[in-house]
């Protein structure tokens, strides 16, 4: 039973999942369905978090748009998800940056990581 749903995971995931962390600016290319037409909208912002694991693994996004924070949570795995761009990479110390939601401004940057 187990070795089923793994397979069924397996064949539902990505082949080419581009290198990103938590703190990264990205660029996440989504599928946009407008009644019969389908186009492709650019959602650029820092990663906040990663969770979960294999097909269900997801990432949330936070950019600021017009004043005011947007976040969007994106199945890593999913067919809307056209491709994801990383912009600048970020240094962090943790796995979620849930505190950046109560910075505006300067304060709600992250530092670039400069190798």
């Amino acid at each position: 039973m187990n070795d089923i749903i793994k397979n069924i995971e397996a064949e539902q995931m990505k082949q080419e999942v581009p290198v990103f962390h938590v703190g990264d600016t990205v660029k996440v290319y989504g599928k946009i369905k407008e009644g019969n037409r389908e186009r492709i909208q650019v959602f650029e912002g820092i990663v906040l978090k990663r969770q979960g694991g294999s097909n269900r693994e997801t990432f949330t996004v936070r950019k600021n748009s017009n004043g005011i924070g947007v976040e969007k949570t994106w199945p890593l795995h999913s067919p809307n998800v056209e491709k994801i761009e990383v912009i600048r990479r970020g240094k962090v110390r943790r796995a979620k940056l849930n505190y950046l939601r109560g910075r505006v401004g300067k304060r709600a940057k992250v530092k670039e990581l400069v190798k």
